[in-house]
């Protein structure tokens, strides 16, 4: 029963990962079939990104209270099901109203997926959530694979993303009876809006989750364009910068879990913090695009930890109600991903390309800081702050 969740939730995260993989991969040939140009395209991203949010935030409380099987079961069918009506749009602003319910939708299952990896986590008394997170990569870079071959193919945006999203169709419905129920949820102390509130660690948990998504989130942004405009390189060379650092975050992943159980969560965390400020400040230095090019692997090596350990603190820091802490710590993330490319976008404006990447630099530092306060069992009263920091200590299994 749990080898078989497990599978399915990395089937999940591999699915949402090849449904954004094709949608990346065919943005050109969204931006031709309306003619679209970059602040149109731009607009496109922004609603979908806002259409996610909105729906985390806003629905929160029902998936909280549905639980994550129940939410998954029926988000992630929507998702392929909206992914098929961006498909069929046939106007500019009837593709707006689709893309915003692909958002949605999406966003739904970003957040009931990783609710029910920290439901299985817990389940197995010991870390799996980077395990899972890697299925994402393993999605993403087929689904990039996929949008290059019906390029080479011919096909257009229509018909490639219509067939994707009823593909994927059956395939959403076929892992519903995978996922796990949660544990009985224990009675939140207080009453009325004393017992809505999140514990303080949740949304510390979320302040460092928003800062890893503007991190990778500007390292997928703009790591082409450093490369080209900044180093020289080719279009096909600098295309190239991305699918490395995916590359490196699978790698990473694959072995995330067992690092973490070896040397502990707040070590792995500054590791990886220092690791990506060391790597990010050699590719932002870098005289040529060979040399940035390693540097964007190493990133994606090291910093590949850091989003699932937080999902993962953010299902124990409150007892009962993970799904709720996750879609905080979710929505809270999905700000980081669409705010950073902007801030880095209006720095290398007003200096250099450089510079702007040089941001994820002072990021990576804030994740190491960071660490140092992470909370690593449950929370034990929503009013509690966040306790001072402390030396090391044993972790409980599933931490």
């Amino acid at each position: 029963m749990l080898f078989r969740a497990r599978l399915g939730t990395f089937l999940t995260f591999a699915l949402a990962g090849l449904l954004t993989g094709v949608w990346v991969a065919r943005m050109p040939a969204l931006a031709a079939k309306f003619d679209a140009g970059e602040s149109e395209i731009g607009i496109v991203v922004l609603v979908w990104g806002l259409g996610a949010i909105v729906a985390m935030r806003g629905l929160r409380s029902v998936m909280a209270r549905a639980g994550s099987r129940a939410s998954l079961t029926a988000a992630l069918p929507l998702t392929s099901l909206s992914f098929a009506l961006v498909a069929v749009a046939p106007s500019y602003w009837s593709l707006l109203v689709a893309v915003a319910l692909f958002g949605m939708a999406f966003g739904i299952t970003d957040i009931a997926m990783n609710a029910q990896g920290s439901v299985v986590e817990q389940a197995y008394r010991r870390p799996v959530l980077n395990g899972m997170h890697a299925g994402w990569c393993v999605g993403a870079m087929a689904g990039g694979l996929l949008g290059v071959a019906t390029a080479a193919a011919g096909l257009g945006f229509t018909a490639t993303v219509l067939s994707v999203g009823l593909l994927t169709l059956p395939a959403g419905v076929a892992l519903g009876p995978t996922f796990l129920p949660e544990p009985a949820a224990a009675t939140p102390p207080g009453n009325g809006r004393r017992a809505a509130r999140l514990p303080a660690a949740v949304y510390l948990v979320g302040v460092l989750a928003l800062i890893a998504f503007m991190l990778e989130g500007s390292i997928a942004d703009w790591s082409g364009l450093l490369l080209h405009e900044e180093l020289g390189a080719s279009h096909a060379l600098a295309a190239l910068g991305y699918p490395m650092f995916e590359l490196a975050m699978l790698i990473g992943r694959l072995g995330g879990d067992h690092v973490r159980a070896r040397i502990g969560t707040r070590r792995l965390l500054t590791a990886a913090g220092i690791g990506t400020a060391v790597s990010m400040a050699a590719v932002v230095l870098a005289p040529a695009a060979p040399p940035a090019l390693a540097g964007f692997f190493v990133t994606g090596l090291v910093v590949c930890t850091v989003v699932p350990t937080m999902i993962s603190l953010a299902g124990t820091a409150a007892p009962g109600r993970s799904s709720a802490a996750i879609a905080q710590v979710g929505a809270m993330g999905y700000g980081g991903l669409l705010l950073g490319p902007v801030v880095i976008g209006f720095l290398a404006d007003a200096t250099s390309l450089r510079v702007g990447v040089g941001v994820t630099v002072v990021l990576a530092l804030l994740i190491a800081l960071g660490s140092r306060y992470v909370p690593l069992g449950p929370a034990r009263d929503v009013t509690v702050p966040v306790a001072e920091p402390a030396a090391e200590e044993p972790e409980p299994a599933a931490a």
